[in-house]
């Protein structure tokens, strides 16, 4: 396998590592969140969300590796990590159905999950660039003679 290819494996491994923390983190903390108040979303059904959009594209990202999937991947994480800030440091109160998720302090859990979806967020975003690297540097190895 080349350095590339090692690379690229290695940024996918990481990318789908810290989507997996993400999730199992969401599964655990979901039961412990309280009840949807009436007309909202309940905090609980939005961790289960985030836990399976974060193994389905870390399992799209293992399977293919296609960059659009890296980008994905990118928006995820990155969704995540600016979730768990918002909610830390501003409170919002509620916004349409979406409930007040203000939780003005750090524990093990949170601060496990928004490292992995940190580091998640910056190898996702590697593997574009690297996509994009690899596909110009294919490009005009096909136009030289």
């Amino acid at each position: 396998m080349s350095r590339v290819g090692v690379l690229s494996w290695s940024i996918r491994l990481l990318t789908a590592a810290g989507l997996g923390v993400d999730a199992v983190v969401h599964v655990v903390l979901a039961p412990t969140r309280p009840p949807a108040a009436p007309g909202q979303w309940s905090q609980a059904g939005l961790f289960y969300a985030e836990a399976a959009v974060a193994v389905v594209v870390a399992v799209l990202l293992l399977a293919t590796g296609a960059r659009v999937v890296h980008l994905v991947a990118v928006l995820v994480a990155a969704s995540a990590v600016v979730a768990v800030l918002v909610s830390r440091y501003v409170d919002t109160g509620p916004l349409g159905p979406i409930p007040d998720l203000y939780e003005p302090f750090w524990y093990t859990s949170k601060v496990v999950a928004t490292v992995a979806e940190a580091v998640a967020a910056m190898t996702a975003a590697a593997g574009v660039l690297l996509g994009r690297h690899h596909a110009v540097a294919h490009r005009g190895q096909a136009a030289t003679p």
